[in-house]
């Protein structure tokens, strides 16, 4: 019988045990996605490692309305771009990013967020308790950074992040499609307004560039927008809960800070995930762990379940903030398409576990971990409420 995403998961950090016995027979695995498409389920290190920086996938299709769906998201529910341009359309959009996501411009901004880490902590400290920690440190941290990058004005926070729920909905696609709508509409008024009055910022930077489009830039705007404060958002609320439920951990970073750089990437590899994974599409026809992929067949690059290999991580279940192989982690992707905000993401995620641990050294969760709620209506999941104590 063919497996159906997404498997069942017992808790927010374990990883589903359908999945660990398929990944037992091997790397690919033939399944139904959450709308009953046909799809492969790829879960090996190795193999989603190799296929991630594959030019034989991509995210295009030759015939999108006929095309398998991974879910109803309008953003990563089916195929996305032009096919016979995808891979020009793709280094363009990397090369008008990439400057403002230098190691030099984010090594300038790592002062800023370190400042506003501390801010959201000190009004956390006033607070009664229990207090979410998701409310008070997760969702505004990643959001006041993204905004302060790009210029977008934060007062707006709730109608853009409403907008980007919407945008990554994946039960209902005309809920999504109008996320995405109001998201691209927004982001024109932004660049109007940007290049009446420009500022120190990337959507003025990118007014700037000799040749971009208003709607190009609105497009890329607001994709950084979602990337930029979506997938960090999670990854706070996951790596507080890792670190709160294992306290050996957590007393080892207290007592040695400089282990956060790796506590980080611990913490991108570690939780287990039920989602399948990054969607590509094969251009050609392909062998993967002794299958034959035909073209056009939809291909699910589970990089959850990679951090999970155990022929590529030793006990790989195990939260081990010293541990040595997580640098070849799949959280950010690999080659071409790895994510061009993953050093943004670390500053974030270093800077609030390290201030985290040491200005609340007795926090703990003030709910029994089984009993956190994991979204499953959006495309990044992400604890739901994170009630803490300190």
């Amino acid at each position: 019988m063919t497996a159906q995403l997404p498997f069942e998961q017992p808790g927010p950090l374990k990883v589903p045990p359908l999945l660990r016995r398929l990944q037992e027979e091997g790397p690919i695995h033939k399944v139904r996605t959450r709308v009953g498409d046909d799809a492969w389920l790829i879960t090996g290190h190795d193999e989603v490692r190799r296929l991630l920086d594959d030019d034989r996938l991509g995210r295009a299709h030759p015939n999108p309305d006929g095309a398998a769906r991974s879910n109803e998201s309008a953003l990563f529910g089916g195929p996305l771009g032009n096919y016979a341009t995808e891979k020009s359309d793709h280094r363009r959009m990397r090369s008008l990013l990439q400057p403002h996501f230098s190691p030099r411009a984010m090594r300038a901004f790592r002062h800023r967020i370190d400042a506003l880490t501390s801010g959201l902590l000190a009004d956390l400290a006033q607070q009664p308790q229990p207090a979410d920690l998701n409310i008070h440190l997760a969702l505004p941290l990643p959001i006041l950074v993204i905004c302060e990058l790009l210029g977008v004005p934060y007062e707006d926070r709730d109608q853009f992040r409403a907008w980007t729920q919407a945008a990554a909905e994946i039960r209902d696609r005309a809920r999504s499609e109008q996320g995405l709508t109001d998201l691209f509409t927004y982001g024109q008024q932004l660049v109007a307004d940007k290049r009446r009055k420009p500022g120190e910022d990337v959507i003025s930077r990118l007014c700037a560039t000799e040749g971009v489009g208003d709607d190009e830039i609105a497009m890329l705007s607001m994709a950084l927008l979602f990337a930029g404060h979506e997938t960090t958002v999670v990854q706070l609320g996951l790596g507080a809960v890792l670190l709160l439920t294992h306290r050996d951990q957590w007393q080892a970073l207290r007592r040695n800070p400089t282990l956060i750089e790796g506590a980080v990437e611990e913490i991108l590899r570690a939780p287990g995930k039920a989602s399948g994974g990054i969607p590509r599409y094969a251009r050609t026809d392909l062998e993967v762990g002794g299958v034959t992929v035909r073209a056009g067949d939809l291909l699910m690059l589970d990089n959850g379940a990679a951090n999970h290999d155990p022929d590529a991580f030793s006990l790989p279940d195990r939260f081990d903030i010293s541990r040595t192989a997580t640098a070849s982690h799949l959280s950010f992707g690999h080659g071409a398409r790895y994510c061009i905000g993953a050093p943004l993401a670390r500053m974030e995620l270093q800077a609030a576990f390290a201030q985290l641990v040491r200005n609340f050294p007795d926090m703990q969760l003030a709910a029994d971990v089984d009993d956190l709620t994991v979204r499953q209506d959006t495309l990044t999941g992400g604890i739901a409420t994170l009630p803490v104590r300190w």
